[in-house]
């Protein structure tokens, strides 16, 4: 695992706050790992929050801080996150994504997670990565944020483009 910064972690929520209102959204972290990122957005205010993980003990470990705390509206689930992709039948106005940088198809997860039904119409997909990538080419591409050596690039589905 490999946590998002606090520095960077700020900036993404800097962000954040004037792309969304985060009362009105229901939220997907994948490859959640400790959970940062999904108490954070459950601790502002998001009133569902999914975190995806592979990891057993990962799943266990929000699933338990989430209960211990009374976060009735975060839940953890185990997945692969292309099955997950594949079939789930919740629907998302944001997916924040933080894959193992040197995963293989990291770069085609833009276009997988835009094409699929799980992001919603002008559903906001948000990509930590590495240097290595540049999506300035992908049509739901917005913009690309450095802090330090984490990357966020952010893509916005445009209408139509889930899956048939």
């Amino acid at each position: 695992m490999r946590p998002t910064t606090d520095f960077a972690k700020e900036g993404l929520f800097n962000i954040l706050n004037r792309m969304i209102d985060y009362e009105d959204v229901r939220v997907l972290d994948l490859f959640a790992g400790t959970g940062a990122i999904s108490f954070e957005f459950y601790s502002r205010g998001v009133p569902a929050v999914t975190a995806v993980d592979i990891e057993r003990h990962c799943v266990n470990f929000i699933n338990e801080t989430a209960g211990h705390f009374g976060m009735k509206g975060l839940n953890a689930v185990r997945a692969n996150y292309l099955v997950f992709l594949r079939r789930s039948i919740e629907r998302y106005d944001v997916i924040f994504a933080d894959p193992p940088y040197d995963m293989p198809g990291l770069a085609g997860l833009p276009a997988l997670a835009c094409a699929s039904d799980v992001l919603n119409d002008g559903g906001l997909l948000v990509l930590e990565h590495s240097d290595r990538y540049s999506f300035k080419n992908d049509p739901n591409f917005l913009e690309t944020r450095n802090y330090g050596r984490v990357h966020f690039t952010f893509f916005r589905k445009a209408a139509g483009k889930g899956e048939a």
